[in-house]
């Protein structure tokens, strides 16, 4: 996850990391990761490369001499601005920062947009329920264009997410499954991916307690033995993210080396694609 690789800008935990962002590639190369997951987020949004042609083509030669790739946008934008819970025509405005953010993405060539509905963003009500299939539906077009895929986080549990993912018939907009997070719900991934583990399309990996906040990764309640089964069970070909727990201020190459390393050993269960 972008700004993980550098120290925190004041006490953010995560978002664009305005003095640094061009810092990560290297240091991605040297943790041995393969891509970065850029963050589009209201902190970093006036000086954000993914928003010029001119910032895309210094994304795109970063890539190039560093051998990263950046393949995913984690749409953070809308847990300062939700899609959710605000009035109609607010609403529509930020629908359309998010097709938006989609016609970026596909100038980039980046294949996904992880769009958050957590914390204040939650899809709480009927009415949210209704607005996002709605506001979801709605992108179809965008999506085909754009060629780009739309995976939703969500907080819902597995029952109501599969009937909220029956409501959304494109096959490109998927599931971001955060091993956290439903950890912290207390959701156990066999239900999770029983429910929709088909529509699975990208995997943050971190750790949490439950009803709590994130720890470092193994040290938390996330049953990752469970979670890698029920992924290898579904023969789940996509990409993981790291999205765990910082660790000491000027650290962060060390701690990233490290999760690389205990990540890659959860993974060893996993069959070849």
């Amino acid at each position: 996850m972008q700004g993980r690789l550098v120290p925190p800008e004041g006490e953010r935990f995560q978002s664009f990391p305005r003095r640094r962002w061009r810092d990560e590639f290297a240091l991605a190369a040297a943790a041995g990761l393969d891509t970065i997951e850029w963050i589009y987020d209201a902190y970093g949004e006036d000086i954000n490369p993914i928003a010029t042609d001119e910032g895309t083509l210094e994304i795109k030669r970063l890539c190039t001499v560093h051998e990263v790739a950046v393949e995913s946008v984690c749409a953070d934008w809308f847990m300062d601005f939700p899609l959710v819970g605000v009035e109609t025509d607010r609403a529509q405005l930020r629908w359309r920062r998010l097709a938006w953010l989609m016609e970026r993405c596909g100038s980039l060539g980046i294949n996904r947009v992880v769009v958050p509905f957590v914390d204040a963003s939650a899809i709480r009500n009927n009415e949210d329920f209704e607005a996002v299939a709605a506001g979801v539906n709605a992108l179809s077009e965008w999506i085909d264009r754009c060629n780009v895929e739309l995976h939703l986080e969500t907080a819902l549990s597995p029952t109501d997410f599969a009937t909220l993912l029956a409501r959304l018939g494109h096959p490109r907009v998927k599931v971001n499954y955060d091993s956290g997070n439903s950890a912290s719900l207390g959701y156990p991934p066999s239900e999770e991916i029983a429910a929709y583990g088909h529509r699975i399309g990208s995997v943050h990996l971190k750790d949490r307690r439950l009803g709590a906040s994130t720890v470092p990764l193994g040290s938390g309640d996330t049953d990752f033995d469970a979670l890698f089964d029920a992924l290898d069970a579904i023969h789940y070909p996509g990409d993981f993210i790291l999205q765990a727990a910082r660790g000491d201020t000027g650290d962060e190459l060390q701690w990233a080396r490290q999760n690389v390393r205990i990540a890659r050993q959860m993974m060893q269960r996993l069959r070849p694609p």
